[in-house]
């Protein structure tokens, strides 16, 4: 199966800059699996949408400020404030790092995308915080090993609170589709208002349209709901750079599921209740863990997941799928077609492209149920 046949054209003008003011305003297509009807729709409406004995699972994982702006080893000393990143640029030996996944309970290491890319080498010093060189109210970290897709290991020196200066001088890591740098509105909105689990450097956007009242509503009409976490990191964004889907590889991705998440989804599963997933982080996560388990359940606790689901898979956990619209000849739109049907699917972001809905992460959303 070729790369090229996720490919779809998508005017510039459609990829979604800014939320919305109201959450839930946002517009929802509905794609039925089995009958192939589109229809579009709105949001708010999603909870009347859902059916009597549905299980909704949403990923609470929580987004922290991962992109850093720094200086590295060599540069010229100065105190300066790197809080706005298009000053960062006019500076001598900076550095943009992207924490992406910590390697151990211990905060100190990091896997990370750095840029400049090529320049930074393994032994580089790199220095982020107000005043960089000062040795204090900072970080510095060294960079330890490189991978196989360009990708850092860093290892920042002991510090008393390191999430408390990543949250001080760290910066929403919005994804390079939106052309603008992070505003102080971008912590509250690219964020879900039921995260709890910090460790995520991309939102799971689908979860990104509830609002508490539409919470509310799902309590209201006595559909169970349960939260897993998958800590989005590369294996949820990184680009395909071959030509065959089947060749491409994950990254691994940091998951957890607690013993009553596990007792709901058995249960709906077992009484052929639908599992209704939000977001494409969450299907990987439940067909991950069933597919660990080996005998079709699922089972607490937590992991490493790489799960790479495209057409031909067999899902055995999700039976819907609330998600947004993806890029074209990404994993997560692959993921999107394997359950929907390529052709449908693709028919779908056809459709959704002429009637000009808002895509990507601040986008609009797809139902398919």
């Amino acid at each position: 199966m070729l790369v090229s046949e996720f490919n779809y054209n998508l005017p510039a003008e459609l990829i979604a800059q800014d939320p919305l003011a109201d959450r839930a305003a946002s517009r929802l297509l509905r794609v039925n699996r089995h009958s192939g009807a589109l229809h579009d729709d709105r949001f708010r409406d999603f909870p009347d949408l859902l059916r009597a004995g549905d299980l909704v699972v949403f990923n609470n994982t929580r987004v922290f400020p991962a992109r850093l702006y720094g200086t590295r080893s060599g540069a010229k000393a100065q105190p300066v404030s790197l809080r706005n990143p298009a000053a960062h640029d006019s500076l001598k030996g900076r550095v943009e790092v992207l924490l992406t996944r910590q390697m151990s309970e211990d905060p100190n290491e990091w896997e990370c995308l750095v840029r400049p890319g090529r320049k930074i080498g393994v032994g580089e010093q790199l220095f982020f915080g107000d005043q960089l060189f000062s040795g204090q109210d900072g970080l510095r970290a060294e960079v330890v090993a490189r991978g196989s897709f360009g990708e850092r290991r860093i290892r920042f020196s002991p510090t008393a609170d390191f999430f408390g200066l990543v949250e001080r001088f760290g910066h929403v890591p919005l994804p390079p589709y939106i052309d603008r740098v992070d505003l102080p509105g971008d912590r509250d909105r690219y964020q879900t208002v039921y995260a709890r689990e910090r460790g995520s450097v991309a939102a799971p956007t689908a979860g990104l349209h509830f609002t508490p009242e539409i919470l509310a509503r799902l309590r209201d009409r006595d559909l169970e709901t349960a939260e897993i976490t998958l800590h989005v990191g590369l294996g949820t964004f990184q680009p395909v750079h071959v030509d065959r889907v089947e060749d491409h590889r994950l990254h691994r991705e940091h998951y957890e599921i607690s013993p009553s998440a596990a007792e709901k989804i058995n249960h709906a599963i077992g009484e052929g209740r639908r599992v209704v997933a939000v977001g494409t982080t969450t299907v990987r996560t439940l067909e991950y863990a069933v597919g660990q388990s080996g005998n079709g359940i699922v089972r607490p606790g937590s992991g490493e997941a790489d799960i790479f689901i495209f057409p031909g898979f067999e899902f055995r956990a999700v039976g819907a799928l609330l998600t947004n619209f993806h890029l074209p000849q990404s994993t997560l739109l692959m993921l999107v077609c394997a359950l929907g049907r390529k052709e449908l699917v693709m028919e779908a972001y056809r459709h959704a492209v002429e009637q000009e809905y808002r895509f990507y992460s601040y986008g609009d959303c797809m139902f398919l149920e």
